[in-house]
């Protein structure tokens, strides 16, 4: 049976759910499959410095980790930066690739990325290794001659990679790598008709900012209900509990903390209200759900928003308190809604998982036969 190797890290949720997506379509399609976070591998104290890191600087002081992410996305500082990884982590994940002997490496992370390019570049392994790029445009962490495909969420994002000098037949853009659920119908369309369902989510940290947007939403003066979806912030699901005591038992508001049913929450959802996270916008792409958009992480998740706003699928709100007169603006016109899904289901066209599956299956083989090996560049 051949084994498929799939590095993530946990900063950010989106990351790990890519990796347990493509974990669950590799098993199915008959590979064996582990599953590793390379921080928490190389080092528990440097897993808990980044991850943490990332978390407090995203949820209390985003304008400093957008200047961080500006600055790490400019060549030279990059090239130090990921060298200095790389220098730490090389030994580790090459006893990890020995002690594990897969047949294919994919990287959820960017910090994969520069690791295994050095020990493909350095004739330690000769394996196929897949990048998959979790936002819609790439990071130059993710930039390196060694690797041998890039997953990207949209065209959009390949040509990104075309920028920075990536041939475009190693760029596949088969979509961000999402829960199959996503892609099932719960035949929902008369329950929407009826109830005008606002999903309101604040991302895996549970970003506060979602208070505002919901002290907005419910001064509209119509037929709707919210889904508030808290993440894993318990302290941000107690607070809203509290000061909507009376609408969370009269059924205006439904709140959850973290919850297994998305999928069944945004297909049963007019709108979402959300931060642009790679993930969760490409469930509501593969969703047809119409996105407005009132906070962001500087960083990747601009980029995200730039991206969603041209393609004319979400709608950017600069003022939480603006929120409630663009919701009712929709509502008024409906074609608004649905000229976003139709654009949005010409970008669900591109997302199939079975692809990255087959992909995976053919640089195998091209391996195994002694072809398709990328030389360092």
């Amino acid at each position: 049976m051949e084994k498929v190797l799939i590095f993530t890290a946990a900063t950010g949720g989106g990351h790990n759910e890519a990796a347990s997506s493509l974990e669950k379509e590799f098993i199915k399609n008959g590979y064996e499959v582990k599953k590793v976070d390379i921080l928490k591998e190389i080092n528990k104290m440097l897993d808990i410095l980044i991850s943490d890191s990332y978390r407090i600087l995203a949820s209390k002081l985003p304008k400093f980790y957008g200047s961080l992410y500006e600055i790490s996305n400019k060549e030279i500082t990059n090239k130090f930066i990921t060298k200095s990884f790389t220098k730490i982590a090389r030994q580790k994940v090459f006893h990890i690739i020995l002690g594990e002997d897969p047949s294919l490496i994919i990287g959820t992370h960017a910090f994969t990325v520069s690791v295994i390019g050095y020990l493909k570049a350095n004739k330690l392994i000769n394996i196929p290794f897949i990048s998959v790029i979790t936002d819609y445009e790439a990071h130059q962490t993710y930039i390196d001659n060694n690797v041998d495909a890039y997953i990207t969420g949209s065209i959009y994002t390949s040509k990104t990679l075309e920028k920075y000098g990536i041939e475009r037949d190693r760029i596949y853009p088969y979509g961000i790598p999402i829960k199959r659920e996503f892609f099932r119908s719960f035949n929902t369309e008369e329950f929407k008709k009826e109830h005008f369902q606002i999903l309101l989510m604040a991302g895996s940290l549970g970003l506060k900012n979602i208070k505002k947007a919901l002290k907005s939403i419910i001064t509209l003066q119509r037929n709707f209900h919210i889904v508030v979806v808290c993440g894993n912030n318990n302290e941000l699901k107690k607070s809203i509990e509290k000061t909507y005591t009376d609408l969370i038992n009269n059924g205006k508001i439904r709140l959850y903390g973290f919850t297994k049913e998305i999928p069944y929450l945004m297909e049963t959802s007019n709108i979402i209200i959300t931060k642009p996270g790679g993930l969760t916008v490409s469930e509501a792409i593969a969703k047809k759900l119409p996105m407005i958009i009132p906070y962001y992480i500087p960083g990747q998740e601009k980029e995200n928003l730039d991206f969603l706003v041209k393609q004319n699928v979400a709608i950017y709100v600069d003022e939480e308190n603006h929120i409630s007169k663009i919701v009712e603006k929709i509502m008024d016109n409906p074609e608004i809604l649905e000229s976003m899904r139709n654009n949005m289901t010409k970008l669900a066209k591109q997302f199939c998982l079975d692809n990255i599956c087959k992909l995976g299956k053919k640089l195998i083989e091209d391996y195994n036969c002694g072809v398709g090996v990328v030389d360092e560049g």
